[in-house]
């Protein structure tokens, strides 16, 4: 261990975590509002308010998804301050370059790959909780985007259906305030699945300090990382808007409230069992399977395409990128 003491690490995980909270707000957050900017229901300001607001009250009302990120990707025997250190840089490097292209990634992936990467470099394979990996991250990797893709395009024909005698002069109306709930219910369930990550690296970042086994997350962090997400999303959220919200595929109300409807759903779903699932990968998907309900060309395969290229280049450049950073510490230990 590089020769400082535990409270000078413990500060270092924390800042860093409010960095990383601050890039999942610019990235992560971002994709919960921006089919509400994108069909111009709410003006940018306000979805951010109320993307803060419900963010912050998605992380105080379930821990499942931070107990996973904090005690059940590296074991708790193996777990140190290099580990977290180099998982936190490994994601927070990836999400700037994918935020600054306006790309939207999975945060939650970068991070996990990262503390992959780091346990490995640090300890070797035995560190690793595989289990977990293979029963709860994996199969959510293409499950998740499976869901989203198959539930907004049912979603979608289904209220074609159901509207299919209503003027569209009054769906319009109707759909506008509408999505403004379901804007909210997405602003929701990411604030309860991925803005418990800083939460989770924070609290194991004390129980190692404390010299503890027990879990346990004091409210202060909890608000942490709600107002740095919600920093994050003011500051950097906007390009990532841009491309889900305007440039993928154009969007009505209607089609804004299927794809958050149908994504924010399977993000529920996966939180209350403690399944870390991408909220980028739950929306795009959403948004895409909504817009080949009209007709396949709708959607902007291209931008799909480097969308789902940056979801799968995730993994690997930030397994790497937490292997490296942890044998650098080390080296200069």
């Amino acid at each position: 261990m590089l020769n400082m003491p535990d409270i000078a690490w413990c500060i270092i995980i924390i800042l860093l975590s409010v960095g990383f909270a601050l890039v999942n707000g610019a990235n992560d957050a971002a994709n919960a509002i921006a089919t509400v900017v994108g069909t111009k229901v709410l003006s940018p300001v306000k979805a951010i308010v109320m993307a803060a607001v419900l963010n912050f009250a998605g992380a105080t009302t379930g821990l499942a998804v931070a107990h996973t990120i904090g005690k059940g990707i590296v074991a708790s025997g193996y777990i140190n301050y290099e580990i977290i250190l180099a998982a936190l840089l490994a994601a927070v490097i990836w999400g700037m370059i994918a935020t600054r292209f306006g790309l939207p990634i999975s945060l939650h992936h970068a991070l996990i790959a990262g503390l992959v990467g780091a346990g490995i470099g640090a300890v070797g394979s035995i560190a690793i909780v595989w289990d977990v990996l293979t029963k709860k991250v994996f199969p959510s990797v293409g499950i998740a985007p499976a869901l989203g893709f198959t539930g907004g395009f049912l979603v979608m024909v289904a209220l074609y259906w159901i509207l299919r005698r209503k003027s569209p002069l009054s769906v319009e109306g109707h759909f506008s305030r509408l999505q403004i709930i379901s804007a909210a219910f997405m602003a929701y369930a990411h604030g309860k699945n991925d803005g418990q990550m800083p939460i989770g690296l924070m609290a194991v970042a004390l129980m190692i300090y404390n010299g503890s086994t027990e879990w346990s997350v004091p409210f202060w962090i909890i608000a942490l990382s709600g107002v740095a997400i919600a920093t994050g999303t003011a500051l950097g959220g906007w390009r990532v808007i841009r491309t889900l919200g305007v440039h993928m595929t154009v969007l009505r109300p209607v089609q804004g409230f299927a794809a958050e409807t149908a994504a924010a759903s399977v993000i529920e779903a996966a939180s209350h069992f403690g399944i870390p699932v991408s909220t980028t990968h739950c929306i795009s998907s959403s948004i895409m399977g909504v817009g080949a309900t009209k007709r396949l060309s709708a959607v902007r395969w291209g931008i799909a395409g480097n969308i789902v290229l940056a979801w799968i280049m995730t993994f690997p450049i930030c397994g790497i990128l937490g292997w490296v950073v942890v044998r650098l510490i080390m080296l200069v230990s």
